[in-house]
């Protein structure tokens, strides 16, 4: 696999030393107080729900602090750390945004095109009314959760099920939460970009975003770093490659360069301008749904949200379910906003909230999928202390 440091540029070099401000920049007084906060949050949650491992970050001011909690894996009992990777589940989703966001800036793509310009074996077909951004906010007109088990895990199984498929809404009246809906946009932007949508993320976004950790195919010079996931049964498990997994489930990052990712969201002015005006169309909201502005692979309310909110949000009514869209003016104000993305996989789950007005920001990776509730709960519990207004 390509060397990544070798594709950095001076400004994602720049960037990325700037997020490694040590510790010890801060009075003692402040990170010890951040781990408290941390502390009280995270090692009930893990107790609770028998979660083997995490890795936290947080970022305030633009000042990175780590909190390494367990193991990696049981067996070996290896401790985890900053450089731990874990699955991210459909956090990975806003990688995918990210690099549609960049090959619409670059010009390769727009939003507004439809699948057949890119995939001509679908022209006349259902799923040719709906666009680009349809795809990437969930509302091309019910899409399911997952493909069907019939369908073959392979190009021409995709094919024949998008040719088939049949709608149960006009696009952009609902919003059904769907992999193969962010996966055939993550395909078709590789197709665009003519290259392979794994090989463009991990050498075009990675390397602009200075994430030198992150991966969708594992090296085997990164494999001992690599987390076990455990499932219901507290198995040991890792992701499966089944169709659309790389675009819609499959990055495995770490809590330094995921924190780093939130950094560049929270505050993307130090990145090349290309990546940087892709990181802000990602940030762009389309669709409202309750309390929640759907964006490309990023979910945002108005700041300051209630828990409620947050958890009415992310909750399994809005993730299994078909709920009402209101299409809205592309939404790029200044009023403050939290983001956020949960993702999980068999044996990991993941949440990434941040709120660049405030600059705040956390990343919880755990070796074990827990309920979304308890993720949600701890971040917000994190981030209310954190805010400005309550220091």
């Amino acid at each position: 696999m390509t060397d990544v440091s070798r594709h950095l540029s001076s400004k994602a070099l720049a960037f990325l030393f700037s997020c490694l401000t040590p510790l010890a920049a801060w009075a003692g007084d402040d990170a010890e107080k951040i781990r408290g906060i941390v502390d009280a949050a995270i090692r009930p949650l893990m107790a609770e729900h028998d979660v083997p491992g995490m890795a936290v970050a947080v970022t305030v001011d633009g000042q990175p602090f780590f909190f390494n909690y367990g193991v990696a894996s049981k067996e070996s009992k290896t401790p985890v750390s900053e450089t731990t990777i874990f699955e991210l589940g459909s956090v990975s989703k806003t990688f995918t945004a990210t690099l549609t966001a960049y090959a619409q800036v670059t010009g390769k793509l727009s939003l507004d095109d439809h699948p057949s310009k890119y995939m001509p074996q679908l022209k006349g077909r259902a799923i040719d009314k709906a666009s680009l951004l349809h795809l990437g906010t969930y509302t091309a007109g019910g899409l399911p959760l997952q493909f069907p088990d019939k369908v073959p895990d392979t190009d021409d199984g995709m094919n024949a099920y998008f040719r088939q498929w049949k709608p149960d809404a006009k696009p952009g009246v609902q919003r059904e939460y769907s992999n193969p809906s962010i996966g055939l946009l993550g395909h078709i932007t590789g197709l665009a970009l003519k290259s392979d949508f794994s090989e463009a993320v991990e050498t075009q976004i990675f390397p602009k975003l200075g994430l030198r950790h992150s991966h969708i195919r594992v090296p085997d010079s990164a494999m001992a770093d690599y987390a076990w996931g455990y499932d219901e049964k507290n198995k040991p498990v890792r992701v499966r490659p089944d169709l659309f997994a790389a675009e819609a489930y499959g990055v495995k990052s770490t809590s330094s360069d995921m924190i780093r990712f939130v950094q560049a969201n929270i505050d993307p002015s130090g990145l090349d301008e290309p990546i940087r005006r892709a990181v802000d169309l990602t940030h762009v909201g389309h669709f409202k749904v309750g309390a929640m502005v759907q964006g490309l692979g990023w979910e945002q309310y108005a700041y300051p949200v209630s828990q409620e909110q947050l958890l009415a949000g992310n909750s399994a009514g809005i993730i299994f379910e078909a709920n009402r869209a209101e299409q809205i003016a592309p939404q790029t104000s200044a009023d403050p906003r939290l983001f956020n993305k949960t993702g999980s996989t068999r044996g990991f789950g993941a949440y990434v909230a941040f709120v660049p007005a405030k600059k705040i920001g956390i990343v919880m990776l755990a070796n074990k999928s827990y309920p979304i509730p308890a993720r949600v709960k701890a971040a917000y519990a994190i981030l209310d202390q954190l805010a400005p207004s309550a220091r």
